[in-house]
């Protein structure tokens, strides 16, 4: 059985789905020849043909227009965006063309792209390489929001994503993109979105999170077991649709709940669970629900670990709530 780490898991993921559908068409700023700055398209072009995995002009907005052109005369294109931090000159196209193309023509072009893109820090990329915008696409209806945390999920939600007929932004851990390693079959299997895995079982604190921070929240978890605390531990796949069925049974379980994410806090993700928290589970909760995040600041060059949550926070934070 091949063990992987995310990036060979995308590959194989993209490879697969080439081969499968020639719908499928895989496209952006030097994937092609090159295999893209982190090498995940690297080999496709030379598989697939300059046809259906091609480099593109820098230009975001123009990546994602001829992608959603693309899309709604039926064909299933996945670009990637080199890394998240430059999403934003298309942001315009995402959030107002391709979110509502099925809305606003009454479900006759669902617009099924899947935007893959690298987000997150921990690699010491500064401000500009660094950013995690999930809240952004999180908020807008007609949206997808996938993420995965190691390469069996990278690979089977990324399959999953590109036969999904709604738009999805993939959003790729950097941090752990060979450091997360994984054994399993690629034989083309999907996970469904919008179902998350409880990860580890646990009776006294539940952890919420996501992507790289799963690493650092399984962590914290041995901590707290060494200290008599059993932590149950989500991991939530997809942010939209969200598995409120999961998170909330674990809640009624514990009765305590500590969400991990590197966003900065103030309109973060973690916010929305929250407040889904409060008003389906209130009466079950022992204690205040507590927020592991980044800060509501650039993201840091010289002060990165300061600014990412770690499995230390993490303890902390659990310790507190369960001590409440």
């Amino acid at each position: 059985m091949p063990r992987m780490n995310i990036i060979q898991a995308v590959n194989a993921a993209l490879d697969h789905a080439l081969s499968e559908d020639e719908d499928v068409f895989v496209f952006g700023e030097d994937v092609g020849k090159f295999g893209g700055v982190f090498r995940a398209t690297d080999g496709l072009q030379d598989k697939h043909g300059e046809g259906r995995v091609f480099d593109t002009p820098l230009s975001e907005s123009g990546i994602v227009g001829t992608a959603i052109g693309m899309a709604i005369y039926g064909l299933k294109p996945v670009p990637e965006i080199q890394f998240s931090d430059f999403i934003y000159p298309a942001f315009d196209q995402i959030v107002s063309e391709m979110a509502k193309f099925r809305y606003r023509s009454g479900g006759q072009y669902p617009c099924g792209v899947t935007i893959r893109t690298p987000f997150g820090g921990g690699i010491r990329g500064g401000h500009y390489h660094s950013q995690s915008p999930e809240a952004y696409f999180a908020h807008t209806a007609g949206l997808k929001v996938v993420v995965p945390s190691d390469p069996y999920t990278a690979y089977g939600l990324l399959l999953a994503s590109i036969d999904d007929p709604d738009p999805v932004i993939f959003l790729e851990p950097k941090r752990v993109y060979r450091a997360s390693r994984a054994d399993f079959e690629p034989n083309g299997f999907r996970l469904p979105l919008g179902k998350a895995a409880v990860d580890r079982e646990g009776t006294d604190v539940t952890v919420i999170t996501y992507g790289a921070m799963l690493h650092e929240a399984r962590k914290a978890c041995d901590l707290l077991a060494e200290n008599n605390i059993s932590a149950e531990l989500i991991d939530l796949r997809s942010l939209v649709p969200l598995d409120e069925e999961t998170i909330l049974t674990s809640v009624e379980k514990t009765g305590r709940v500590v969400i991990v994410h590197e966003a900065a806090r103030t309109c973060g993700f973690g916010g929305e669970l929250a407040a889904i928290i409060s008003e389906k589970a209130l009466l079950h909760l022992e204690a205040p629900i507590l927020r592991v995040t980044g800060y509501d600041t650039p993201f840091p060059y010289t002060l990165e670990n300061q600014y990412l949550p770690d499995a230390f926070k993490i303890f902390e934070a659990a310790e507190t709530t369960v001590d409440f």
